[in-house]
């Protein structure tokens, strides 16, 4: 996969396998599907693309190999994943994103049983997963959660609100973070519990609309009842497990933007190859070979970036912080150039809400507020360099 050969040195033959087989996969059963154009059709997509994905065995990657995962389950082969599909499709990409978030939590500190499940649905695409953390008034200050969580008898009452969940109303499980401690505690209070989407109490309060359709909105819990067994580690332990999470799949939002502007200079390229201006290609003037320039370095300083810290991780580096927080702030921030210089090169073509890099446009905003915004990664590079590593 050419996309790839600059970070050939941190890929294995069977992730540049998966990365062939993916590609072909996409062209044939992603790329030609119409683009969603409301929030009731993203709904019904999603839901669509996830069976197609699940079929493909594609899901399989966001499980560990006991529970119905494939053979290559690692962080490498989530991130060829994702920047494969963002490239094809943003929403088939949000599909499997949600797929891998909900079902670490549960991979990582889930009982058998909670394991047992729920993973093994996720992995054939029975099952589609929601990761329920943000609420109104507690978005990057996750210490803020009011979300409440009372034991009563033999498992735990529920009530609160989350805002901005991804495929809020149509998952089957969230993973939903809630406070067994006092607020005063902070994040220490905080607990995790896996939440089936028919559990009384739990109630889809509604969507929530972007400019580009994706399946976003609130969900309240009004004395929604789970047994113990529905918690996730022990109590207080909600926090390190939803950051440790989060650190791990960040870099897999890197790969998301790399796939999204990686699709824009394509776009880009082609159409200035083929669109004449004044006598000549577009690709002939000196301006337009020097935004195309600036994109390809982009691109390719961003993979290099995002599959560095995935590489970390499964080599068993105990945290890549730093690293997912350099490749997510920086990947995240020059997909948004390259896709607003890629509608420059189309001119008015790239502007049609039918054009794939206005969809683009619409679609790659997100990923630099969602999993962490930049300016909180930045802050988080400056603590790891200051706080954690030592003077040189």
């Amino acid at each position: 996969m050419s996309e790839l050969a600059a970070v050939a040195a941190f890929l294995e033959p069977e992730h540049r396998e998966l990365a062939e087989r993916l590609l072909s996969w996409t062209a044939e059963r992603i790329r030609p599907l119409p683009p969603a154009e409301d929030d009731g059709a993203a709904r019904r997509q999603a839901r669509r693309l996830l069976g197609e994905l699940g079929e493909g065995g594609w899901c399989r990657y966001a499980v560990p190999p006991d529970l119905g995962g494939g053979e290559t389950v690692d962080l490498r082969a989530c991130c060829v994943i994702r920047d494969t599909l963002a490239a094809a499709s943003p929403l088939a990409d949000a599909v499997f994103a949600l797929q891998a978030l909900g079902s670490q939590p549960i991979a990582l500190a889930g009982s058998a049983e909670v394991r047992e499940r729920w993973l093994p649905e996720v992995a054939e695409g029975r099952a589609m997963a929601a990761f329920a953390m943000t609420e109104p008034e507690a978005g990057s200050d996750v210490g803020a959660i009011r979300t409440t969580a009372r034991r009563e008898g033999e498992g735990y009452r529920l009530d609160g609100r989350k805002t901005y969940i991804s495929n809020a109303g149509i998952a089957d499980f969230y993973v939903v973070f809630a406070r067994t401690g006092d607020l005063e505690e902070g994040t220490r209070g905080l607990s995790a519990f896996v939440v089936p989407a028919d559990a009384p109490g739990l109630l889809f309060a509604g969507p929530q609309v972007l400019s580009e359709p994706h399946p976003l909105g609130e969900i309240e819990l009004a004395g929604c009842r789970v047994p113990a067994a529905a918690r996730l580690g022990e109590e207080g332990e909600g926090f390190a497990l939803g950051m440790r999470t989060l650190d791990r799949l960040r870099a897999t939002v890197a790969a998301a933007a790399c796939g999204m502007a990686s699709r824009a200079l394509e776009e880009a390229l082609a159409h200035a190859r083929e669109r004449r201006q004044f006598g000549r290609p577009l690709a002939g003037f000196q301006m337009t070979r020097d935004k195309l320039a600036r994109m390809a370095t982009r691109v390719t300083a961003a993979r290099l970036l995002t599959y560095r810290a995935a590489w970390e991780a499964d080599r068993g580096a105990e945290r890549v912080t730093l690293e997912s927080a350099m490749a997510k702030s920086y990947a995240t921030e020059a997909a948004q150039k390259v896709v607003d210089d890629a509608v420059q090169i189309l001119g008015g073509k790239g502007v049609l809400a039918s054009s794939p890099v206005d969809r683009l446009y619409r679609a790659v905003r997100a990923l630099r507020v969602y999993e962490g915004a930049t300016e909180i990664q930045r802050l988080v590079i400056a603590r790891e360099l200051v706080d954690r590593r030592p003077s040189c």
